[in-house]
């Protein structure tokens, strides 16, 4: 059984509805999971788990929301050599970079040494037909499928 967490930062809800989602995914297997927004947490709680997933949604053209930019500076001091990692998040297609707070936290996981063993999962706004959720349950079960096996991902 792994210790897993769920940190997001979420304005609309869209965000926190993802992580939601992923969390009943995680429901089903053995594994004490911790859902938690990411400005309650200090980066050195990731060490205290086996696996973590960080979701954010992308704020203006590809800018980390206020209430996670101390965050992620500061993961830059980490050490989380073969963490099994991935990140999450929403955005706007409108923008010309789409989910781009997805992949700043997906490279400055890899940047700690975390093992990415699940491409990043980006979403339009938010959960809002079937197949989104069914998106969603699928990054979810290769995360845990990947974090058992500790496959990496190319990004």
């Amino acid at each position: 059984m792994a210790s897993i967490l769920i940190a997001y930062a979420s304005m609309s809800g869209n965000t926190e509805e993802i992580a939601d989602h992923i969390m009943s995914v995680f429901k089903d297997y053995e594994h004490s999971v911790t859902l938690d927004e990411m400005e309650e947490l200090e980066p050195q709680d990731l060490l205290n788990y086996d696996a973590v997933l960080l979701g954010s949604y992308t704020w203006g053209d590809g800018d980390l929301p206020y209430e996670v930019e101390e965050f992620y500076e500061e993961m830059e001091e980490l050490d989380l050599a073969g963490l099994p990692a991935a990140s999450f998040g929403s955005g706007d297609t409108s923008y010309p970079k789409f989910c781009e707070a997805v992949n700043l936290f997906e490279n400055r996981l890899q940047e700690c040494g975390a093992t990415i063993v699940q491409k990043g999962f980006k979403i339009e706004m938010a959960l809002n037909v079937k197949e989104d959720y069914e998106q969603c349950t699928a990054f979810a079960r290769s995360f845990l499928d990947n974090m058992n096996g500790q496959n990496r991902i190319a990004t």
